[in-house]
């Protein structure tokens, strides 16, 4: 009966940390808020294994899979940037991708931290 408890505990544990449903990339288009992150993350593995380079191109989304390239507007200035998703997140609601610092220098958005966006998956 312990047993049986410990693993419907660590089960219910698991079914909370896991991820969004992966979206398929092809045709992926949507507006939102950008945010970024960098020097505090520098050097650290994010959720694809590989280390988080803050000044490489790279970001975060929840339900885009690891790999897909994306090109990300800035819609109050319409500077765009591509960076290939490497991370899950961003972790705060409201928002729908977390930059590297490099691409949000690119994007014009490190005085703001924020930015309205749109994010367009590139076909490969």
């Amino acid at each position: 009966m312990q047993s049986w408890l410990g693993a419907c505990a660590l089960l219910a544990l698991l079914s909370g940390c896991a991820s969004s449903q992966l979206v398929d990339p092809r045709g992926y288009d949507e507006t939102g808020t950008a945010s970024y992150y960098g020097a505090r993350h520098h050097g650290k593995r994010t959720a694809s294994g590989e280390a988080f380079d803050q000044n490489g191109l790279t970001a975060a989304h929840r339900q885009l899979p690891f790999g897909t390239r994306v090109q990300v507007t800035n819609l109050a200035n319409d500077k765009r940037v591509v960076v290939r998703i490497t991370d899950r997140g961003p972790h705060t609601r409201g928002r729908l991708i977390d930059l590297s610092h490099g691409a949000a220098q690119q994007l014009d958005m490190l005085r703001s931290g924020t930015a309205k966006v749109r994010v367009q998956a590139l076909s490969d």
